[in-house]
């Protein structure tokens, strides 16, 4: 899944000291998922995010794919991934390559992740 909100930007990822972000959470297209962008670097497409759950909010009903990785760690909460049956709890880590399968995701009490994506160089 790629934020809409990432399309268009060119920046590069900035230098930056500990800082509380002041950039807005934006909508996915899953509706109760908003993200807020950290950090973007406009050439490479690479980003570093936060990834928030309302409870109750569910991905599209298809397994996910991407052409890029994604790493991800659960902060707060629970994320169900529905294809697994299975339940992950914060502290829980996903490393995947460029076309990994993944989810779809359900959160019934809300989560909130640190995603990192980062695109294969050419």
């Amino acid at each position: 899944m790629r934020s809409t909100a990432l399309k268009g930007l060119i920046l590069a990822k900035p230098e930056m000291e500990l800082h509380i972000p002041a950039t807005a959470w934006t909508t996915t297209g899953n509706a109760g998922v908003t993200e807020q962008l950290l950090a973007f670097d406009g050439q490479s497409g690479d980003a570093t995010l936060m990834q928030r759950y309302e409870a109750g909010a569910c991905t599209a009903s298809a397994v996910i794919r991407h052409e890029y990785w994604e790493e991800v760690l659960i902060l707060e909460g629970t994320l169900t991934d529905l294809t697994l049956s299975q339940t992950f709890e914060a502290g829980s880590y996903a490393c995947r390559p460029p076309g990994m399968p993944h989810g779809p995701y359900l959160s019934s009490a809300g989560c909130l992740m640190f995603v990192q994506t980062r695109y294969p160089s050419n």
